[in-house]
């Protein structure tokens, strides 16, 4: 599809051009671009690091290793061509080859990219708060690994080979960044076009539909479906909190408390049990997130004797998000037996929570 510029009230095409004839260069711009901001190739992705290798006997480098907020590498392979060469190929090599790399690892490879004496640090943190987790003992990477081309152009003989591959079950998509030259700027017009946007949401809902079924659950995933089944059938006896809620295989069940940007959350740790109100309303209203929790410690007292307990109260300044919260003994290595008694402490603290904090959190203004 052409581009058009509206001059002069007429619509004029814009020269294609080429990456190549503007001096534009895969790794030095086209992979430094995506490494500082890789929003162009889809949500909820973050860069773990660019340059890739960590194997014996190879000189082989991924362009981009990104992570996924469910916890999935996805290997990045770019292209300035117009026909993408064999690239598939390769990314599919480079998939296998990262696929049985742990949470740890991926912390260690966005360490080495940030650099610095405190990198491991700053990079454990950026990956906990990407996938939502308190702790690197949480939970693990699911072995699953995405692959995205991105390439001025595909030949038709790259294109079937991905089709062919997405019939199979592999999650790989083709990225078009087609350039053009308007008035001396260098112009891209992404395109994702396998899948096509509009089949995207389909085909995701058909491959979890057979995931599913082909998926064993873990132990751990096991036990947390069944606790939460078992937390919502109790919590409809004494509370509309989580009623709508379906049993999850996560750590954790959150609720709405009735102001965007604010949650009810429970959460199960090894050893601890957690009920905590969660404020975030975004990563570009981190400031307006501390401003929120700012106000309501002003309240603390207040909050805490309608409340009927002391709180955690936790800025969390390192992170975009704020908590306060209350923990409890028992997580999910407690006997079964010990269960009943778990659910209804947090389902408990849980309403009251709603109590304290509903009507002042629906005071604030996101700003």
């Amino acid at each position: 599809m052409p581009l058009y510029a509206i001059t002069d009230a007429e619509l004029r095409p814009v020269a294609p051009t080429t990456f190549a004839s503007q001096a534009i260069l895969e790794r030095k711009h086209l992979q430094a671009m995506l490494m500082r901001d890789s929003s162009s190739l889809g949500e909820g992705l973050m860069v773990l690091c660019e340059e890739y290798t960590n194997w014996q006997d190879s000189s082989r480098r991924i362009d981009l290793l990104c992570l996924s907020r469910d916890r999935g590498l996805v290997v990045v392979e770019i292209k300035r061509t117009e026909d993408g060469g064999h690239m598939e190929l390769q990314a599919v090599r480079y998939a296998a080859m990262v696929s049985s790399m742990t949470l740890d690892q991926a912390i260690d490879a966005h360490a080495r990219a940030l650099g610095g004496d405190d990198a491991r640090d700053k990079a454990r943190a950026a990956v906990l708060e990407h996938l939502d987790l308190e702790s690197d003992d949480e939970d693990e990477l699911t072995g699953s690994v995405g692959i995205i081309l991105v390439s001025a152009d595909f030949s038709t003989e790259l294109t079937t080979s991905v089709m062919w591959l997405k019939e199979q079950g592999l999650d790989i998509r083709c990225v078009r960044f087609q350039p053009y030259l308007h008035q001396s700027q260098v112009l891209v017009d992404v395109a994702q076009i396998i899948p096509l946007p509009e089949a995207a949401d389909y085909l995701v809902k058909i491959r979890e539909q057979q995931d599913e079924k082909r998926k064993v659950e873990t132990k751990r995933q096991e036990i947390f479906r069944r606790f939460w089944g078992q937390f919502v059938a109790l919590s409809k006896q004494t509370s509309d909190l989580y009623a709508g809620r379906s049993p999850t295989t996560d750590h954790w069940l959150s609720a709405g408390i009735g102001k965007a940007g604010a949650q009810i959350t429970c959460s199960l740790t090894e050893d601890l049990s957690r009920v905590e109100i969660w404020i975030n309303l975004g990563k570009d209203k981190a400031a307006t997130n501390k401003e929120w929790f700012d106000v309501l410690y002003k309240q603390k007292d207040e909050i805490e004797k309608d409340f009927g307990n002391t709180l955690q109260w936790q800025r969390l300044d390192d992170r975009i998000g704020c908590r306060i919260c209350i923990e409890f003994d028992g997580g999910w290595r407690s006997p079964e037996s010990a269960w009943p008694a778990m659910q209804k402490r947090l389902i408990d603290n849980a309403d009251r929570l709603g109590t304290a904090f509903g009507p002042r959190l629906r005071l604030l203004k996101a700003g």
